[in-house]
């Protein structure tokens, strides 16, 4: 019956628990610093996903639907209040207005590049908030993790010391114990790493789309309307092109029943002659 209570106790006291309780305050500070970091490294991840799926549908409804309005106030009806592809067309349509009201004449190109490109830099901008948290925790989690496993060899080597023991059983316990905090440190700094370069990417995939959609607007703006994005002049014309068949059947019909009438006219004519 000893034996197993000495295997009980000696459980607990090298466990997680018993390295926390033996650690001090330093070692709870230090977990407390790494359970912060991945708690924020994991809210950050999630709300930026969100955006960023809102922001890709919005561009998906932009694709198909949005050039293939009358006028680009009836198309910015079609696209999010609040989304990204919006603010660019309101942005647009706002400078647009302002451009007659300057007294310095500019030319108006340049003004409304410059206004789309100012919406652009402010939808970037929002998109990258909060990254940097990300990359901080994934360059410092695990030397906070190695903090708190130096401060746990020490006092592990403190207590044997002064215990003046210097066994295998008395050393492999206490110094495996300490490093606890260095895996927790990489259990933290991992995931921030891939969810900041994943998050980094779409992020680039979102902006280009974002540019591609600011230079078509731009175009058609200065055109009048008459210049469209490629995808939608084609699917105009595959429109004009289905509807041509029809209607040269329909000449053809006309055209076939006048000579039938005629024909029967003609031979008409010939028995009565």
């Amino acid at each position: 019956m000893a034996a197993p209570a000495q295997a009980g106790s000696a459980a607990h006291e090298y466990g997680f628990i018993g390295a926390l309780q033996q650690g001090g305050p330093i070692t709870w500070i230090t977990l407390t610093v790494l359970v912060l970091m991945s708690v924020g490294s994991w809210y950050i991840f999630f709300v930026k996903l969100i955006d960023q799926q809102k922001i890709i549908k919005e561009g998906r409804r932009a694709r198909t639907s949005f050039w293939q309005s009358a006028n680009l106030r009836e198309a910015a009806n079609k696209l999010d209040k609040n989304g990204a592809y919006r603010q660019i067309v309101d942005d647009g349509l706002l400078a647009q207005e302002q451009h007659t009201k300057l007294t310095d004449p500019i030319d108006q190109h340049d003004w409304m590049l410059g206004s789309l490109s100012r919406t652009q830099g402010a939808i970037a901008s929002k998109l990258s908030t909060g990254l940097a948290f990300l990359a901080t925790v994934g360059s410092t989690a695990p030397f906070v993790g190695l903090f708190g496993t130096v401060v746990g060899v020490y006092g592990a080597l403190i207590r044997i010391g002064a215990e003046g023991q210097a066994s295998i059983d008395r050393v492999a316990g206490p110094l495996g114990e300490a490093l606890i905090m260095t895996a927790l440190g990489l259990a933290v700094a991992v995931p921030a790493v891939m969810q900041y370069n994943w998050l980094m990417r779409r992020n680039k995939a979102i902006v280009e789309e974002l540019a591609h959609f600011s230079n078509d607007l731009h175009g058609y703006m200065m055109s009048g309307g008459t210049v469209r994005p490629t995808a939608a002049t084609q699917r105009a014309t595959g429109a004009a092109a289905a509807t041509r068949p029809a209607a040269g059947a329909t000449t053809g019909a006309s055209t076939t029943g006048g000579s039938t009438g005629m024909a029967t006219g003609s031979t008409t004519g010939a028995s009565k002659v």
